[in-house]
């Protein structure tokens, strides 16, 4: 099986497993564990330590509802954070809807940008990105968070992302983005409910038609609270979908899926080592006739 490269990151020959590190008081999946900048460093340098191929740090929550912050905020959390983990020798991602941020990070030493709108929250991403030369994720995106969720409304949930997110692949391009630095991906659970994340999972095959890359970021996310709800219909906590979290690192990473994003990295880089086994001993497998013995049967 063959897995997509884009240029300036790992090529390990497997899904890449990036692991987050939000920087920010409201993240929905863990609360603002680790906003002190000491706490984030630490915790980036246990996701490098556990195998995580990319090290994606983020100062702005984009949880349904959030508020987002100023940008001398948003820099102020993310780059000691980039900066420490550079230093360190890692791959390092800055998750940013602002080109400002985008800019510093990149000064910083971080090799990708990671942009949840697309190039749709700030005009002049997609040419700042396109100046810096790194790769960049362009996710489809409809609106901000306190707005998103009113605007999950789809003829057909994965034609319409699948059109929607060529159309700012197509900008990205124009902008100058490189086509061997350019990754999209789907934005499970932004402007999206439960049942339209099942189905991009389902029809994933329809986004990959676009014939970029894919980051799929579905670690932890609602759907799969939904899905393991307890017997008094309660959502699991966010900490408990981490198994389930790995069964689709698993499904996916069979898919050939460039990149995962998630919080555990542990779990999730041994399911895809897992894979990666499997698919090795396939490939290594000798032809084998298609004819079927039959017990007694001679010549």
């Amino acid at each position: 099986m063959s897995y997509p490269v884009v240029a300036g990151l790992p090529a390990p020959g497997r899904t890449l497993v990036m692991g987050v590190v939000n920087v920010t008081p409201d993240s929905f999946s863990d609360g603002g564990t680790w906003f002190a900048p000491e706490a984030a460093l630490e915790h980036g340098l246990a996701l490098l330590a556990e195998g995580a191929d990319v090290v994606d740090v983020g100062g702005e929550s984009t949880r349904p509802g959030a508020e987002r912050p100023g940008l001398d905020e948003e820099l102020r959390r993310v780059l000691p954070t980039v900066e420490g983990l550079v230093a360190a020798g890692a791959s390092v991602s800055v998750d940013t809807m602002r080109s400002e941020v985008a800019s510093a990070a990149v000064e910083a030493g971080a090799c990708l940008v990671n942009d949840v709108s697309g190039g749709r929250a700030d005009p002049r991403m997609l040419e700042v990105v396109a100046g810096l030369g790194v790769a960049y994720v362009c996710m489809h995106w409809r609106g901000h968070a306190r707005e998103m969720q009113g605007r999950a409304t789809y003829d057909d949930v994965v034609a319409d992302v699948a059109r929607e997110l060529s159309e700012q692949v197509k900008l990205a391009r124009t902008a100058g983005v490189g086509e061997d630095r350019l990754v999209v991906d789907a934005g499970f659970g932004f402007a999206k409910t439960g049942d339209h994340s099942w189905e991009l999972l389902d029809r994933l095959d329809e986004v990959a038609a676009l014939g970029l890359p894919q980051l799929v970021g579905v670690s932890r996310k609602s759907f799969l609270g939904s899905l393991l709800a307890g017997p008094d219909g309660a959502p699991r906590p966010p900490r408990g979908r981490d198994d389930a979290t790995v069964a689709l690192t698993a499904l996916l990473a069979q898919q050939g899926v460039w990149g995962v994003r998630v919080h555990a990295v542990r779990a999730n880089r041994d399911a895809v080592e897992v894979v990666r086994r499997l698919s090795t001993e396939r490939a290594d497998a000798p032809a084998t006739s298609d004819k079927v013995a039959v017990p007694g049967e001679v010549g």
